[in-house]
């Protein structure tokens, strides 16, 4: 096996196994074709090519396993209504076929906000990244302090129920509250109803003092802003993770400058017009560059400026120290007089 960590840039992933979760969800595990090692952060995502769903398919799945088993990486997903994209790997990607993959990326992860108490709380498939950070923890073999809850719809609905009660038996102190709307039966041993002002106490008496990590749909994670806000809750220890970023308003220089875009690799140059992105110009021209989210936020589009300089504007796809070695994301930036990128 080569022990050499993964190119976290792209790279050929094999799938290993479907494993299914629960109605509608299943674990696909993955390992590079080289059987290199993962290097990433319990709470970060990867971004997958999808050819065969439909062209430039590319879709972001937080990873659910941790970094503390590093020579496979998991995600798993949940069938959406009109996703073409996970339908699409639900029905279709099966162990030996092989996928593009972008990352791991992203900054919703407790590595950034270490703290001696957490409280991490999740609907649906916004589970997974809480599983990453969850399973990282309990490998540390370290008390971790962790308040964990949950809201699905019902009993069966609850993706990795087994696997969250055997860690929370062995994982002290750790707080499990699962809450369901429809119990299916009077004798459901958890919470009903929707996590609220009243509930949240009960299920995590002192949240006021953890530092909070939340994921699920949009109007859950509005629902969860409100209850803490309301509780006098200090949201700069609040956190969470969303697809769906604030839209960016994307810089155009007042300058009456030409900004000219050169590809070093194809030699191909273009004059942009005000506004007028990287990405933008690249599909203007016919260059393919890689792109999911196309708001700064996934990092799927991450090239290295060789020249120049461009107004970037981004959702937390990019760190710091690759925008100090010359990277930036192609969805968010504008280039500034004469910009040469690789592509």
């Amino acid at each position: 096996m080569d022990m050499s960590p993964r190119n976290d840039r792209t790279q050929l992933l094999i799938c290993l196994s479907a494993i299914t979760e629960a109605p509608g969800v299943k674990t696909f595990t993955f390992e590079t074709a080289e059987q290199s090692w993962f290097r990433y952060a319990p709470g970060q995502f990867m971004t997958f090519e999808l050819p065969e769903a439909g062209p430039d398919v590319l879709r972001s799945y937080t990873l659910s396993s941790a970094p503390s088993r590093p020579f496979t990486v998991s995600v798993t997903v949940k069938a959406q209504a009109e996703s073409i994209g996970s339908r699409w790997m639900l029905d279709h990607l099966k162990p030996g076929m092989r996928l593009k993959a972008h990352g791991p990326s992203g900054v919703f992860t407790l590595q950034h906000h270490p703290a001696e108490k957490y409280l991490f709380i999740s609907a649906g498939s916004g589970i997974t990244p809480m599983m990453s950070m969850t399973r990282w923890l309990y490998d540390q073999g370290r008390a971790a302090d962790v308040a964990f809850i949950h809201a699905a719809r019902s009993p069966a609905d609850i993706i990795f129920r087994d696997e969250v009660e055997w860690m929370a038996g062995r994982m002290q102190p750790f707080r499990l509250a699962w809450v369901v709307e429809d119990p299916s039966s009077r004798f459901w041993p958890g919470f009903r109803g929707r996590i609220s002002t009243s509930l949240l106490p009960e299920m995590a008496p002192d949240f006021r003092n953890r530092e909070i990590f939340c994921c699920g749909p949009e109007p859950f994670m509005a629902g969860i802003r409100a209850i803490l806000t309301h509780a006098g809750f200090d949201m700069r220890d609040y956190h969470e993770e969303s697809f769906h970023p604030a839209a960016l308003e994307v810089p155009i220089s007042s300058s009456v400058e030409t900004s000219r875009l050169i590809f070093a690799q194809s030699g191909v140059e273009h004059d942009c017009r005000p506004g007028e992105t990287v990405l933008m110009a690249a599909k203007g021209i016919g260059i393919n560059i890689p792109s999911a989210c196309q708001s700064g936020l996934c990092g799927t589009c991450r090239l290295r400026c060789l020249e120049g300089q461009v107004d970037m504007q981004h959702n937390g796809g990019i760190l710091d120290e690759e925008i100090a070695e010359g990277y930036i994301l192609a969805c968010c930036s504008t280039p500034r007089g004469r910009v040469v990128i690789e592509g």
